[in-house]
């Protein structure tokens, strides 16, 4: 069963790996209509919108994760823009900010509730595997090398229960975990199944 202890060591290794798998960013993603650098800006964007929750759970004082979903995307896209030297020091900075405030969190602190931004109450206990997620999935859609072969088995059997439960009603399919994992995700898969949306 997933713990607060093992998200939290989930997260620094899904932020090891993405780091890792950094490269060229100005080649293409494995994400539709994204680069890689893209998912770079993407992922310093979140470390910051992640922050915020943390920062919301430390003081109770409500600080959504985004002002708007188009906030997100401008965002996203202004880092895409920028220098690729510039995209990683963002990614770093935000990662390690994000770290640190999350290691000052209190026991009481991390039941506080916050929102998701798809407006999901929850405690904030539940932001370290959100970012996990957010690392060990891009850290396959950069398109460098790793594989959700890669990514921890059991970190594999706790995403596709939580995408289940997420997605509802996805059709039942046998194979290796990692090539499950994927097909839930959205992500490309050697099982014969109808493709998902992308998930993430």
């Amino acid at each position: 069963m997933r713990t607060l202890e093992v998200s939290l060591a989930w997260m620094a290794d899904g932020t090891t790996l993405c780091a890792k798998a950094i490269g060229e960013l100005d080649e293409p993603s494995l994400l539709p209509s994204w680069t890689r650098k893209h998912v770079v800006a993407h992922l310093a964007a979140n470390a910051e919108a992640l922050g915020n929750l943390v920062h919301w759970a430390k003081t109770g004082e409500e600080t959504p994760m985004y002002t708007s979903p188009e906030q997100r995307n401008a965002d996203i896209e202004a880092g895409a823009q920028l220098p690729a030297d510039r995209v990683v020091a963002w990614f770093e900075e935000s990662a390690q900010k994000l770290a640190q405030s999350i290691g000052d969190l209190t026991e009481a602190q991390w039941e506080n509730q916050v929102r998701t931004a798809q407006g999901r109450e929850v405690p904030a206990t539940e932001i370290p595997w959100m970012r996990t997620r957010e690392v060990m999935i891009h850290a396959v859609d950069l398109g460098t090398g790793v594989s959700f072969h890669d990514l921890p088995v059991e970190f594999l059997e706790e995403l596709c229960l939580d995408i289940r439960a997420k997605r509802g009603s996805v059709p039942e399919v046998q194979g290796p975990l990692p090539e499950v994992a994927a097909y839930l995700a959205g992500r490309p898969n050697v099982l014969n199944a109808e493709p998902l949306p992308p998930w993430l």
